[in-house]
């Protein structure tokens, strides 16, 4: 069922002093530690750009692949690791901390919250939206990261209820003076997911299929901004060539057709899936002149450069609803080996 009563149930806890939803409620009570050096590369390198996946604390393919990008923009010696030069190009931007303690709100906390969640699309299709499982999921996302690594910032006991202080991944924007022109849903949305309103505009993006990036570039070929994707399978091969990008869909609803997915059930019909972020494309689909393809988000972050996809180029939703921003209707975009 939906829970959309999560919010009052929250608030009444702690109004009455009962028992309020913990972390360890709803997340590995042990997740492994966490390294606050590499937690901070990671930090730094969200914040300008060069997208490291999930902020964890924990090296992988997705920080190597930032490491190199910033490299790259910054003309160093492209090793992919935080070594003494990187680290000295990193320095300036030390104020972004690793983590920062935030004061839980009612509008954090609140839903709708869908759990469980249907596995199956025409449950989906009657749901009024797919948003997020639980509150540890739906914060999670917020500082772009996993409920594990919250818990592993704080203690398994920590109360999920408006007033208690949580530390968290440092994924605080700079700014959120969003184009007033934007609507209020996706502003809202912006918003809780932490998207700073300040970013490069893109002359042309490029995704590279051999380093599982999605590179943002501008009119000088420079590279300004770059995110770890996922793009194609065996059964849906990326679409080489230059496509354009028409334009984005905030918020999409998905229709799902069982024709275009060769891993469909037999029996399934047409169904149109309302909007949300744990929808089969995230909170925004930027649509290309490839037919049935675009770049959208995930309901799943920690999966983004280590799965398949059905030939489209699925980000985070955070990087998904940054590279939004970046891009106009028109805008060239590059696939290639």
């Amino acid at each position: 069922m939906v829970a959309f009563a999560m919010k009052a149930s929250v608030l009444a806890a702690c109004l009455l002093g009962a028992a309020s939803p913990a972390l360890a409620q709803t997340a590995p009570a042990k997740p492994a530690p966490i390294d606050r050096n590499i937690l901070h590369v990671q930090v730094i390198l969200d914040h300008l750009g060069f997208g490291p996946g999930v902020l964890d604390g924990r090296g992988g393919q997705s920080l190597v692949a930032a490491l190199k990008g910033f490299q790259e923009a910054k003309g160093l010696p492209i090793t992919g690791k935080p070594d003494a030069r990187t680290l000295q190009a990193l320095y300036p931007y030390r104020a972004a901390r690793p983590t920062v303690t935030v004061v839980l709100t009612p509008e954090m906390l609140a839903g709708p919250f869908v759990n469980p969640f249907p596995k199956d699309p025409a449950k989906q299709a009657e749901l009024p939206s797919l948003g997020y499982k639980t509150v540890m999921e739906k914060l999670g996302e917020m500082f772009h990261t996993t409920p594990a690594v919250i818990v592993a910032l704080n203690s398994p006991t920590t109360k999920l209820a408006p007033g208690t202080k949580v530390v968290f991944p440092n994924a605080l924007p700079t700014s959120r003076a969003y184009d007033p022109k934007l609507k209020p849903d996706w502003i809202a949305t912006l918003t809780m997911l932490n998207v700073d309103a300040k970013q490069p505009q893109a002359d042309h993006i490029v995704v590279d299929k051999s380093d599982g990036v999605l590179r943002v570039l501008d009119a000088n070929d420079k590279l300004i901004a770059q995110f770890s994707a996922t793009m194609g399978s065996g059964h849906d091969p990326l679409p080489l060539g230059t496509w354009k990008i028409y334009g984005s869909d905030y918020n999409p609803k998905f229709h799902f057709n069982p024709a275009l997915f060769w891993d469909a059930k037999k029996g399934q019909q047409k169904e149109m899936l309302p909007p949300g972020p744990n929808g089969p494309v995230g909170v925004v689909w930027m649509d290309l002149s490839k037919e049935h393809y675009g770049i959208h988000g995930t309901p799943n972050p920690e999966t983004i450069g280590r799965a398949e996809s059905h030939g489209c180029i699925r980000l985070t939703n955070w990087d998904a609803a940054r590279l939004s921003m970046m891009i106009k209707p028109g805008t060239k975009a590059v696939f290639q080996d």
